[in-house]
């Protein structure tokens, strides 16, 4: 099979694309045949060291496609299953991915692979970000960055159809018109304008009840500067860069602010707990309340090509690698 592998850390440049043996399940496991893989930005931080892994290393977390076989003591899949995956092992940018059959879910009618491939790690991260980590109420201002990306996409539709007032940002005029389509209130551009003077406007000086923040440094101080009384900052990426340290007594005198770096393992560490934020992710998909874009593709050969992209912001929804 072709696989994507590093022996160093660094830029796109440390991606190669080899041939191993075919792998063979363990108990426990299943070997899948992808016919899709995820794209996400956590790739990006394995593949840079900031997050660090055990070298050499494959990459990625996320794909989708059929069980070619099931390793001893699994039940529940068999041959021919349609399943998609968004947890490790990491590894998944490959022809074929062996993945804990607890960590796998399955595909519903309607659903193909693709658009699963391209929604379960984003949706569940708005899933768990939304419902469980700061729960949005009906009717509260809340501040989503980065609305056009993949996650910023699902997670202000979903805020939208939870009754939030959805204050958005996007990086281009063009990504603001896709914020606006997908249902944001408003749209600030954070290149181009002072992100808390506009929130601030927007709501009459109160500021926002959450703000969700995927960008991390370029972003922070806008972010902390937008919350309302008792406000919650829920930073949980670091696309521009890690987001400073946050000094607690600064929460204080900001209005007694609540801070949390949260991750999606922590909210689906169970397999049930993974079936539940799957299945909510694919209902709002077949109730029509989530729309998922794929706005790029790249074959397996050009995730160099992927990588660029994404970390140079030149992408729009969810980017998949077709092998």
């Amino acid at each position: 099979m072709r696989a994507i592998r590093l022996s160093a850390t660094g830029g796109p440049e440390v991606l190669d694309l080899v041939d191993l043996p075919d792998p063979e399940p363990g108990p426990g496991q299943i070997l899948v045949r992808q016919s899709a893989i995820g794209v996400n930005y956590i790739d990006t931080y394995h593949r840079s060291g900031l997050y660090p892994l055990r070298l050499p290393s494959g990459l990625g977390m996320e794909g989708a496609g059929d069980v070619v076989a099931a390793g001893e003591g699994v039940e529940r899949f068999a041959p021919g299953d349609r399943v998609a995956f968004a947890s490790g092992p990491i590894g998944a940018y490959a022809d074929l991915h062996l993945v804990d059959a607890g960590r796998a879910v399955r595909i519903p009618e309607g659903v193909d692979e693709r658009t699963a491939a391209a929604a379960l790690l984003k949706g569940m991260t708005a899933e768990f970000l939304l419902l469980r980590c700061r729960p949005v109420q009906p009717g509260e201002p809340v501040l989503i960055h980065a609305a056009a990306g993949g996650v910023g996409q699902i997670m202000v539709q979903w805020a939208r159809a939870l009754g939030a007032e959805v204050i958005a940002t996007a990086g281009s005029p063009a990504k603001a018109d896709r914020a606006r389509a997908l249902g944001a209130h408003h749209v600030i551009l954070y290149g181009e304008q002072d992100v808390a003077a506009e929130v601030r406007r927007i709501t009459g000086g109160a500021g926002v009840a959450a703000a969700y923040d995927s960008v991390g440094a370029s972003t922070f101080e806008g972010t902390l500067g937008s919350l309302a009384r008792r406000g919650t900052f829920v930073s949980f990426g670091n696309a521009s860069g890690p987001p400073p340290a946050v000094e607690p007594g600064r929460l204080m005198r900001l209005g007694s602010l609540f801070f949390t770096r949260p991750t999606l393992g922590d909210y689906t560490a169970t397999t049930a707990e993974l079936d539940a934020s799957a299945a909510a992710v694919f209902g709002r998909i077949a109730a029509g309340e989530i729309s998922i874009e794929i706005g790029q593709t790249f074959p397996l050969s050009q995730t160099r090509a992927a990588h660029e992209a994404l970390e140079a912001r030149q992408t729009v929804g969810s980017t998949l690698l077709i092998p």
